[in-house]
């Protein structure tokens, strides 16, 4: 049922066009003629202009044509760097990029197999109850879209997120993040004819990161400092630096407690300077909550029909934990319940990017039973 010539197209032609987060205007505006073509109510939010978009979020919305309770679509808009004129290799039957820069599969495979999807459902006048396609800016920066979102448009208390990798699987948990900035004040001073003037931000803020656990805490808990920018040459002692990290867990408590023991590394060791001097060395934070952990039960409407579709096609559809954030924790914590399915894509964030066209085909497979079996 699947036109697996027209969905490997569609693919090729979303990847040609530059969307990398921010910057998602023009694959906005194609997305929208595709779907206004087929009959979808369609708007364009005002996320953009608090995301830092050029362009808000899109949301497509068809009738139907059974009484089934509104289903949620959701597939992100944005690819991470380097995503600017991706050139995309076919060979048997994988799809990459030439190796300069990533594919975009993440999150292109969804987009691509909603499309075939819609098209398939209307071409066979299959049965399909309302649907409400949400595709989001700024996923890859903060799942900013998804925080933004006009969720007026939005009416739906199921749905799916297409963006995982398992074509066999339903991501049923995903941690909760936190955010965590800090900014180190030291004092300027000459490196090489009076360092003993200056305070040395970054050394301090290197002590305070050596103290910490980084990387895997347990099972449902991980710890991460991925950015530290300061210092303006190296004979000048560096008076400022930033750091960024976040801390995520499944478990709330465990969340909240990793937090605290960054937070403390910090503050001691600025505590600890043996001889402050004009209020220096100081501290400044910012921590905040990224985004909330979902949970969804095992017997859940929405891992039943998973479960179903997928024995329908004879696959066994299995419940999964993530450690990543997607959409779906956004729209979780708005009281919309989300799983998240995956397309086969591969090594995201990397230039060795892939997806089989065949996983695509199966998501698209699955999908359709999916709403079928909705809709009855």
């Amino acid at each position: 049922m699947v036109n697996r010539d027209r969905l490997s197209e569609t693919f090729q032609f979303l990847v040609g066009i530059d969307s990398v987060s921010g910057e998602e205007a023009d694959i906005c505006r194609e997305i929208r003629k595709i779907l206004e073509y087929m009959g979808a109510e369609t708007f364009v939010d005002n996320a953009g202009e608090k995301a830092g978009s050029n362009t808000g979020n899109l949301i497509a919305k068809f009738k139907g044509n059974t009484h089934a309770p509104p289903l949620l679509l959701n597939a992100h808009l944005d690819t991470v760097e380097p995503g600017r004129g991706v050139k995309v290799r076919f060979k048997d039957g994988i799809f990459t990029s030439d190796g300069n820069t990533i594919l975009g599969a993440d999150d292109k495979s969804a987009i691509a197999v909603l499309l075939e999807t819609l098209q398939i459902l209307q071409e066979k006048n299959l049965p399909y109850g309302p649907l409400e396609l949400v595709f989001t800016v700024c996923e890859e920066t903060g799942l900013l879209g998804a925080k933004y979102l006009d969720y007026s448009l939005i009416s739906a208390k199921y749905g799916y997120a297409l963006d995982a990798t398992d074509t066999e699987g339903i991501v049923t948990r995903a941690p909760s993040s936190n955010h965590l900035e800090f900014t180190v004040h030291g004092k300027d001073a000459h490196a090489g004819a009076a360092p003993e003037k200056g305070i040395n931000a970054i050394f301090l803020a290197c002590k305070a990161v050596a103290g910490l656990e980084i990387g895997r805490i347990d099972r449902e808990t991980t710890c991460n400092i991925g950015i530290i920018e300061g210092g303006f040459a190296t004979n000048i002692v560096p008076n400022l630096v930033t750091v960024k990290g976040e801390a995520r867990s499944h478990d709330e408590d465990k969340l909240k407690q990793v937090t605290e023991r960054i937070v403390s590394s910090f503050k001691s060791v600025i505590a600890d300077y043996p001889s402050p001097s004009d209020g220096l060395p100081r501290l400044d934070m910012l921590v905040e909550k990224d985004f909330t952990r979902t949970h969804i039960p095992d017997d859940h409407l929405l891992v039943r029909l998973a479960q179903q579709a997928g024995a329908r096609l004879g696959r066994k559809i299995i419940t999964k934990t993530s450690g990543g954030g997607a959409d779906a924790n956004v729209f979780f914590q708005k009281g919309i319940m989300t799983g998240v399915l995956g397309t086969g894509m591969r090594d995201m964030h990397t230039v060795r990017e892939s997806v089989h066209l065949d996983d695509m085909a199966r998501t698209t497979e699955l999908l359709l039973e999916i709403i079928k079996i909705y809709s009855d």
